[in-house]
């Protein structure tokens, strides 16, 4: 049992999602439960979208959760590095080796060619069409030597069936001939998921991948690429995804799913970690409230439920009220108000905002109450500003939050500039953007500045 090895394989491209601590939860807890060992690696192929301090918050996040890895780039270990982006040398390696022995070849395709393609494509032809000249060119490795760009790709087989084998769906077949010739190696000389995933998980000694169900559809292409180099697949597992209550596929637009929003919200770290694991895995008996350990003790893969993982708010709320009435004695619950409420990093930020506008220190809390607020309620004329349709009002606002869902970096300055986009996309006057903001966040249509106070939240 000491053999098993999962890994938990974020990128850090955004805000940590609740999504990556379910999925962290469930790979822990079969180690745990089978006295293995788990691996945190971050995967930052994507350069465009990748930050540090993305990495950096992420980290923060499943570390108050008390989610816990053996190896990682935070705690090292013998597979070293664990950041993809100080690995290339090894995917180049593999590409390499695919090529040599035929199983990949060299792509000089333009973005052109490749919209044409898919244009054809969409009348009846088939999938690996655009490549086949370069699937069977003998001098694209002279070419690749000169070349200004080129990426690598997958040869698929033409034609066959294959077999995804699942702990939790059993056997799923598939057909070779549905499936593109991917791309394995970008230009940029970064790998694509489907190379980086299986040469890390093969070098770091995973044997156990437990992932979201959205990677099926990926598993034919990753079980080739084991297979062409001549190494043994793990075994795979994918949970079902987290749903919002109409069972759509959660997502910002309908639910928070920042862990930093709950956190700074005032739910606790058990209740959360109980709450996810309810997602997927049912309890003994009526009793929902159980802790990590009471999970890890009884922790068998086989019973996750796949009949969908519905996120209920409310209930999460509730559950978090249980913790909060029956695990904690008053002291403990004064230790936990205190470093929910006077937490340095979060109050140091608001100081400066506040300091030229409160008269007295009873006036702070009072005017910034919308920080530590689940949510405000404003009223529909602070919304909708001077002569304005209400509709036209929410579509604004829905601009505005699509505009700063984007931004990276995260600051005041590029916040004031993605508000200055959208009051040029709907023609109107800054302050008819920014009052029903102002409204919107803080629940009244003044207050501290409003960038640096989006900032914060």
């Amino acid at each position: 049992m000491a053999d098993v090895c999962v890994r938990i394989a974020p990128s850090p491209t955004g805000a940590p999602h609740v999504g990556t601590a379910y999925i962290a939860l469930f790979n822990i807890a079969y180690a745990r439960a089978q006295g293995g060992k788990v691996i945190l690696r971050i995967e930052d192929t994507d350069q465009t979208r990748s930050r540090h301090h993305h990495e950096d918050r992420l980290l923060s996040a499943l570390k108050w959760l008390g989610l816990a890895w053996d190896e990682g780039p935070d705690v090292g270990g013998p597979a070293a590095p664990y950041r993809q982006s100080e690995r290339l040398d090894q995917y180049e390696k593999y590409a390499l080796q695919l090529v040599e022995a035929g199983h990949a070849y060299y792509s000089f395709t333009t973005p052109e060619e490749l919209a044409a393609w898919r244009s054809r494509r969409g009348q009846g032809d088939p999938p690996p069409y655009y490549a086949e000249r370069e699937r069977s060119a003998s001098q694209n490795q002279g070419r690749a030597e000169t070349a200004d760009s080129y990426v690598i790709r997958m040869k698929m087989p033409r034609e066959g069936t294959g077999v995804v084998i699942d702990s939790l769906r059993g056997e799923i077949p598939f057909e070779y001939a549905t499936i593109d010739d991917q791309i394995i190696l970008k230009s940029d000389g970064f790998p694509t998921y489907h190379l980086a995933v299986v040469v890390d998980d093969h070098l770091m000694g995973v044997d156990n991948v437990i992932r979201g169900e959205e990677w099926i559809s990926s598993t034919p292409k990753h079980l080739l690429l084991y297979q062409q180099l001549g190494w043994d697949p793990p075994r795979y597992t994918h949970l079902p995804l987290l749903l919002n209550p109409d069972r759509s596929k959660m997502s910002k637009r309908r639910n928070p799913t920042s862990i930093d929003y709950y956190r700074r919200a005032g739910f606790l770290p058990a209740p959360m970690l109980n709450y996810l694991a309810l997602m997927a895995y049912p309890p003994d008996g009526e009793e929902e409230k159980f802790s990590f350990q009471q999970l890890v003790d009884r922790f068998d893969l086989g019973r996750v439920n796949l009949g969908g993982s519905v996120f209920d708010l409310d209930k999460l709320s509730w559950l978090n009220g249980r913790y909060i009435r029956e695990d904690l004695t008053p002291e403990a619950l004064l230790g936990e108000m205190k470093s929910w409420l006077l937490n340095d990093e979060f109050i140091s930020g608001m100081i400066p905002l506040m300091q030229e506008r409160m008269p007295t220190l009873g006036d702070f809390m009072p005017r910034c109450a919308f920080f530590f607020a689940r949510e405000v309620n404003p009223s529909l004329e602070d919304l909708v500003p001077g002569k304005r349709e209400a509709a036209d009002a929410v579509g604004m606002l829905q601009t505005a939050v699509w505009a700063l869902e984007e931004l990276d970096p995260w600051s005041g300055k590029e916040i004031e500039k993605a508000v200055k986009r959208v009051a040029d996309f709907w023609e109107w006057p800054i302050r008819d953007v920014t009052r029903p903001m102002f409204s919107a966040i803080m629940g009244q249509p003044v207050g501290p500045p409003l960038y640096q106070s989006i900032v914060l939240l």
